[in-house]
């Protein structure tokens, strides 16, 4: 990981908006500048300089990560000992990003500082790390593709262990220690695994439900590996599927796969959104489409870009996104389909590349 790079980006973002330095207090965003994984720190970005503050518990962890990055192991909070920093340099004005920060940790960083040089000190600026990470660089990409074909390879084993009567609960366990014995860190997020009229339920965590004889199961789950994420989603019907059941499944793929072939650089994030619930609303389904299409995945399980309606952001080369319609019908059954896309230099390419036809168990 070139973090010499990502942080001259950073500093040079931060004179574009107008301050002296950047104050970095968001862990993705200081493991994405600094390589540092620990779960307390700040990350100061000023003049050339870095320097990431932590506590005693990351004293070697954080010299070995962090390398090329001053660190202060402070016998004080991070963020406080970072503003002391900063007052004790001379920054006047130090960007800070609004949307991470709590009205008491802002506080708390005023507080950190003389009273005669609080008043404009701190400025909030734009997400300016959290842009940068959505266009991923060569190291990034190589990390996620493994992640997603790990998330493959899992979903390819689950086909040969569904079967009605098990619970919800028990598929969520067994995907999730499979992904633990290959090596996966963490899930991306709580597996979600929903099955009959559950399948209706867009975000349905496994529960003690047991899988029925006849109906759908939805299963959405992610691996972290190397600190990034995957996210795919794959619905399969048990038992022999009624004609609407089909049809819905049928035009959910043909929505995803409209969605996944509008990828392209320049290409606006609700062109790549109206593809999908262009297909849906021809056949009157769009109306149990309840969310967005996609979003970006790194380091975090959501990123930018969101891809939605009448969103203007125009796709990069470089952006790892989901591409996910649905359709969810209270009291009767829903489905998902859902994988990740890396936007290229031409078009785009799936890197989650397993069976999304319909699937009959």
């Amino acid at each position: 990981m070139n973090y010499r790079a990502r942080k001259s980006r950073a500093a040079r973002a931060a004179k574009t908006a107008g301050v002296d330095g950047l104050l970095v207090t968001h862990l993705p965003d200081v493991r994405y500048l600094s390589g540092f994984t620990g779960s307390n720190a700040a990350l100061v970005l000023v003049g050339g300089r870095s320097v990431l503050f932590t506590d005693g518990r990351y004293t070697a962890q954080a010299k070995e990560e962090a390398a090329g990055t001053k660190v202060v192991i402070a016998p004080k909070p991070a963020v406080t000992a970072a503003c002391e920093w900063l007052a004790e340099a001379g920054v006047k004005r130090c960007g800070f990003d609004a949307t991470q920060t709590t009205v008491s940790s802002f506080e708390a960083m005023r507080k950190a500082v003389p009273a005669k040089v609080r008043r404009g000190m701190f400025v909030a600026v734009e997400p300016l790390v959290a842009a940068l990470r959505q266009v991923k660089d060569a190291d990034e990409i190589e990390r996620i593709r493994a992640a997603a074909t790990l998330g493959c390879q899992l979903f390819d084993e689950a086909l040969g262990y569904l079967r009605p009567g098990m619970t919800e609960l028990e598929v969520a366990a067994t995907l999730e220690h499979s992904a633990r014995k290959a090596g996966a860190e963490a899930m991306s997020f709580e597996t979600i695994v929903a099955s009959g009229e559950r399948s209706a339920l867009p975000h349905g965590r496994a529960s003690l439900a047991k899988l029925p004889k006849r109906g759908f199961v939805t299963m959405d789950f992610g691996v972290v590996l190397d600190g990034y994420m995957s996210d795919m989603t794959r619905t399969v019907h048990l038992g022999k599927s009624s004609p609407e059941e089909r049809d819905v499944y049928d035009a959910v793929l043909e929505a995803q796969e409209a969605a996944v072939l509008a990828v392209a650089p320049g290409v606006s994030a609700g062109e790549v959104d109206e593809a999908a619930r262009s297909v849906l609303r021809r056949v009157e389904l769009d109306k149990w489409f309840t969310h967005s299409t996609g979003h970006g995945v790194g380091l975090e399980i959501h990123e930018g870009p969101r891809l939605a309606a009448k969103q203007t952001q125009r796709l990069e080369p470089g952006m790892v996104i989901t591409i996910e319609p649905g359709v969810y019908m209270p009291g009767s059954f829903g489905l998902r389909i859902e994988d990740m896309v890396l936007v290229t230099a031409k078009g785009h390419e799936v890197l989650t590349p397993s069976v999304k036809a319909w699937i009959e168990l």
